[in-house]
């Protein structure tokens, strides 16, 4: 599968911890890009418009996560499926996926641009938005949704690359959207003095940017593929739609589940006032440091695992669940060390207000608990996608994002009265929830028994 200008690489040969480095580091650049070009937006906002400017994107970027994790669930559901097929040498399923996530990811983006328009004041009063900060928010959340369908063709392009093994060309196309970005955020924000919405065109610019280049790049590999690009094949192909559904709807609801549980405590939080509504903004921020490794590690193994499967490689799916176990907790030690020692300095690169910087010392040992989960996550996370067990996905979903999330989050803040504290904590034990259903999937050794994704409905895998 290997070799000049394919985008297909075998991921079932070679050691597991060096072909889990080897995929997982494009894509833990990858989303050490995107987090650096998210976290410019607040840095160049806050210092040139302010504690007003900073808070507005830190609650425009919690509605931007509110349209996207429909992308994100479907997308990721796709690319397990791309990595079932692979293995499994099903090279027309594959073509018929790309047809699939293309008509039914760009149509939702559509659908989704729509109904935001319509609602958008509605949600921005249900997340209690302070009315100082009311119209920085609004612009830089309708400006960002008008870049939806450029993140929906993102996320479904790199996830079909991903699936096929192909990690380094996606790091590449958010290369192209983080220069581009940075570059037109000083500008827009500094001398044209734009604001919020000026960090959320550059954002938007950078995004279509880098849908283009990677459309680009899969209409040059359509022979690989399987996928001529030719309009009546823009279509849902039942054959795939059907896994496709099936694992991906748990999927949007564990993403769907843990934005609104999010959007949901951010409104008790957004009361507390700007500086609340900052600190949580910077602290996300800082979460999704170790986040981008747990992200790759969980996506590169999820990846490994499912084409493990597909292949009968059974015996490779725990070493990949213990590698990544051992791979994030190298990375999350280091950031525990400097998020313990020095917050002061890591806030700070935010903001220089003191009330901010005075309210974000308590917040670090909710970090150490964010730390912990983000560590437990992936490996766990890897194991349940990688099997298809969309059942099991949606429990996840269930219990993570909700019933934990939510749950936790009112009990210590609402009925404990930690308040913001309380909140915090909420979120970051509720982390912990996929560690403890993964760790007993894998003991029970259920997962080598999934049904094969090409396979007939009721038929198993021996």
């Amino acid at each position: 599968m290997e070799g000049k200008g394919r985008i297909i690489r075998d991921l079932t040969v070679g050691s597991v911890p060096g072909t889990l480095l080897r995929f997982a580091f494009p894509l833990f650049l990858s989303g050490l890009l995107q987090m650096v070009y998210n976290m410019v937006d607040m840095v160049i906002v806050g210092k040139f418009v302010g504690t007003e400017g900073l808070s507005a994107v830190a609650i425009g970027g919690e509605m931007l996560q509110l349209i996207t994790f429909v992308a994100m669930g479907f997308s990721n559901a796709g690319q397990i499926l791309i990595s079932r097929y692979v293995g499994e040498n099903r090279r027309d399923k594959v073509g018929e996926m790309v047809g699939t996530l293309f008509t039914l990811l760009l149509s939702l983006a559509v659908v989704i641009t729509v109904a935001f328009l319509f609602s958008y004041q509605g949600i921005l009063a249900w997340l209690n938005t302070p009315e100082d900060i009311w119209e920085f928010t609004r612009q830089y959340s309708v400006t960002c949704v008008w870049g939806t369908v450029f993140i929906y063709g993102y996320n479904l392009v790199s996830a079909i690359l991903r699936g096929m093994g192909d990690s380094r060309h996606p790091f590449l196309f958010i290369a192209i959207a983080s220069v581009i970005n940075i570059v037109l955020d000083l500008l827009f924000v500094g001398p044209l003095d734009m604001g919020p919405m000026g960090a959320a065109l550059a954002t938007v610019i950078g995004q279509a940017a880098s849908f283009l280049f990677a459309l680009r790049l899969l209409y040059k590999n359509r022979e690989q593929i399987g996928f001529d690009f030719h309009p009546k094949h823009f279509r849902l192909y039942k054959s795939v739609t059907k896994p496709l559904i099936a694992l991906g709807i748990p999927m949007v609801i564990q993403s769907a589940a843990i934005t609104f549980s999010m959007l949901l405590v951010n409104s008790y939080i957004n009361v507390y006032g700007k500086e609340a509504v900052a600190v949580t903004g910077v602290a996300r921020k800082l979460e999704g440091m170790i986040g981008v490794v747990s992200q790759a590690i969980s996506s590169a193994g999820g990846a490994m695992i499912s084409q493990a499967l597909g292949a009968r490689k059974i015996e490779r799916v725990p070493r990949v669940v213990f590698t990544a176990l051992w791979i994030v907790a190298i990375p999350s030690a280091i950031f525990a060390v400097i998020t313990l020692f020095h917050p002061e300095w890591l806030f700070g690169l935010f903001s220089d207000d003191p009330k901010v910087l005075t309210l974000a010392l308590s917040y670090v040992p909710v970090a150490m608990v964010q730390y912990l989960g983000a560590t437990l996550r992936p490996a766990n996370f890897a194991l349940i996608n990688g099997s298809g067990n969309s059942k099991l996905n949606l429990l996840v979903a269930l219990l993570d994002g909700i019933v934990a999330r939510i749950g936790l989050a009112l009990l210590l803040g609402v009925a404990l009265s930690l308040k913001i504290v309380g909140f915090w904590y909420g979120n970051a034990l509720a982390g912990l929830v996929p560690f403890l259903i993964g760790g007993t999937y894998l003991i029970s050794g259920r997962w080598k028994k999934q049904k094969s994704a090409s396979a007939p409905e009721g038929q198993k895998n021996s």
